[in-house]
């Protein structure tokens, strides 16, 4: 065992095993403090040790007498085994605390994926109608063959953000997508309906107007199935009466356990074992 005393500035440590050629490479690094004590316990090969000198970056008076939040700890390895012996520098600091990645716990960036909407309404290649209030545009991922979003020009973020004096923005939003409804050239044919997803994946209230033949490449799994046919789609207008009635939307407890119910036929309530299955079966409600 060797004892080794430290009092010159800041250094980096470099440990490298050497008793064999190919494994030379494999080190450990870590930095030591003026003053610390350093032991290397080695009963099996030796090693290679190079101090190397860090320049030292100035700090503030308040910063040096914080205390260190790292605890260094080296381990040597021979014949692609652990040894029982370790090679540690030991110091007084506390181990290091675990924290979650940063911007964990802050609202979503503009740049986010749940923030697409507020993007694809100002684009007006997307857009299919727009008046004062709101504006419609195409489903970028459509779940049926037609499927449009009304969306208002007012930030609201979800139906939880609702309140009584939207009643009317809610009620013209309506209107909106009957009208939309109104130009379908396939309207005579499809059945459709207007209603909102209870727990939103994206950001900013928007009310779905889709045909209910669910042809569509981009309805790819059951979560998907389930948010438009199950009660985790809320009719338009009884997300209107809710607001009338209670001044706000309430979305019961459980909702999101409805995207894990198993595929059933919207039509029929035949149960199927897989979306491809689903949709082969689905073809025999199609309109001829």
């Amino acid at each position: 065992m060797w004892t080794v005393w430290l009092w010159a500035k800041a250094i980096r440590l470099v440990v490298l095993t050497s008793y064999k050629p190919h494994v030379a490479r494999l080190y450990n690094q870590v930095s030591v403090k003026p003053g610390q004590r350093l032991y290397l316990v080695n009963q099996q090969y030796p090693y290679t040790v190079r101090f190397t000198e860090d320049t030292p970056t100035p700090r503030s008076a308040a910063e040096k007498s914080k205390p260190s939040k790292r605890a260094h700890r080296m381990s040597s390895e021979g014949n692609g085994e652990k040894s029982s012996e370790h090679h540690r520098m030991s110091d007084d600091s506390p181990p290091p605390k675990k924290t979650l990645p940063s911007g964990s716990d802050k609202p979503e960036s503009a740049g986010h994926w749940s923030q697409g909407l507020k993007v694809s309404m100002q684009d007006p290649k997307m857009q299919v109608y727009k008046d004062d209030r709101v504006v419609v545009i195409k489903d970028k991922y459509p779940k049926a063959r037609y499927h449009w979003l009304v969306l208002p020009w007012d930030s609201i973020s979800s139906l939880k953000a609702l309140r009584s004096e939207h009643v009317e923005l809610l009620k013209h939003m309506q209107r909106v997508g009957d009208q939309m409804l109104q130009q379908c050239p396939d309207a005579h044919k499809l059945s459709f309906r207007l209603g909102y997803h209870a727990i939103p994946s994206m950001s900013h209230v928007h009310l779905h107007v889709i045909s209910q033949d669910f042809d569509s490449p981009c309805l790819k799994n059951k979560k998907h199935w389930n948010s438009f046919t199950t009660d985790y789609f809320v009719e338009s207008r009884d997300v209107i009466a809710m607001l009338e009635h209670d001044g706000k939307v309430t979305v019961k407890e459980g909702t999101s356990e409805l995207l894990k119910l198993p595929l059933r036929c919207h039509l029929c309530r035949k149960e199927q074992p897989t979306i491809p299955k689903l949709k082969e079966h689905l073809k025999t409600h199609l309109p001829s």
